[in-house]
């Protein structure tokens, strides 16, 4: 029994301490502009997120983009989202990221990463320019306008990657548990 107390408190105590470190990243991202993807090469399509924003829309200013980023609610969690598009002229850096939240000024960082290669073809655009109305494809464009809202796919947060974790570290005490738990049995 007394290796199911070492397991339980090793248990309670890598949870502790992955929810006091998700806690502290969360503050520090909580309050500024993140941008996906962390390093996109020049010419590339990046979102950008401002949560607890109290106004419905704001424009992101930054001078590695082509131009002002127009940003609008999210699906009602308060989080203003917008896509932009790295200059394509834009040297590697760091570049600052700077939203108008009604009279706070949200702040944030863009790394640029290295240029294309030369000869290197352009990527595809985000989305197709002729779209046919076939399927569930034509009828996913009709779900969207009566929701008043557009389907977006994106990279999760910082509260996301730390719910994984915490709970990565919660199945791995109950795999350790029931290990032990067969052992005792197996020779008891």
């Amino acid at each position: 029994m007394g290796s199911l107390k070492v397991t339980l408190c090793a248990g309670a105590a890598l949870a502790t301490a992955l929810c006091a470190s998700a806690a502290h990243a969360y503050a520090e991202d909580g309050g500024g502009v993140s941008v996906t993807p962390v390093a996109p090469a020049p010419g590339t399509d990046v979102t950008l997120r401002v949560p607890d924003c109290t106004e419905k829309s704001a424009v992101a200013v930054s001078a590695a983009f082509e131009s002002d980023v127009r940003l609008g609610l999210a699906a009602g969690d308060g989080v203003l989202v917008g896509a932009a598009q790295v200059r394509t002229t834009v040297r590697a850096g760091v570049y600052a990221v700077r939203v108008d939240c009604g009279e706070h000024a949200r702040r944030g960082t863009l790394t640029v990463g290295e240029g294309r290669r030369p000869g290197a073809r352009p990527s595809a655009p985000a989305s197709p320019v002729a779209p046919v109305d076939a399927g569930g494809g034509g009828t996913a464009r009709l779900a969207a306008a009566d929701s008043g809202e557009r389907a977006r796919s994106q990279a999760p947060g910082t509260a996301q990657t730390v719910t994984g974790l915490v709970l990565a570290g919660i199945a791995a005490v109950a795999v350790a548990l029931r290990g032990v738990r067969s052992r005792s049995r197996g020779t008891g």
